[in-house]
């Protein structure tokens, strides 16, 4: 490949903010990443480390909570969104600590991209534990419910 197309899709790779491209024409091929062979995780961890103490707070899981003992089921959040425990502001909670569910009852709402993502249980139990409020920020595999 000739090197002043190398050059151009560097540029090119610069300007759009991708992390990686790559390219194949016929038995040849380039790739280039702004990060080389480092870790993808290095930037996350300077990232987080500016996350304020009151948003990491908000961000519960059931080891910074309580213990889950053997008999405890984690339901937790798909993707990552915002955390709605009722269908509207006006509407009665999906789910009450102390209430049985059976298993594909609604439990919550993740919204993800202004789509409505409806959790269901994923076997019977009773709630005891809801380790979210209407409009906490979630994340992926964040434990939203505990039933037992």
């Amino acid at each position: 490949m000739d090197i002043r197309k190398v050059k151009k899709l560097m540029e090119l790779l610069e300007q759009s903010g991708m992390s990686e491209i790559e390219i194949v024409e016929d038995k040849e091929s380039v790739r280039i990443s702004r990060y080389g062979n480092a870790p993808i995780a290095a930037p996350v961890a300077i990232a987080a480390s500016v996350v304020a103490p009151t948003e990491a707070a908000t961000m519960a899981t059931p080891s910074e909570d309580s213990a889950l003992t053997v008999d405890d089921h984690p339901i937790t959040s798909p993707m990552v969104g915002t955390f709605y425990g009722a269908a509207s502001p006006t509407s009665d909670a999906f789910v009450k600590i102390g209430q049985h569910v059976k298993q594909g009852d609604t439990i919550c709402i993740v919204e993800a991209m202004k789509i409505m993502n409806q959790i269901e249980a994923d076997q019977s139990g009773t709630v005891t534990e809801i380790l979210c409020t209407d409009g906490d920020a979630v994340e992926f595999s964040q434990t939203l419910v505990v039933i037992q």
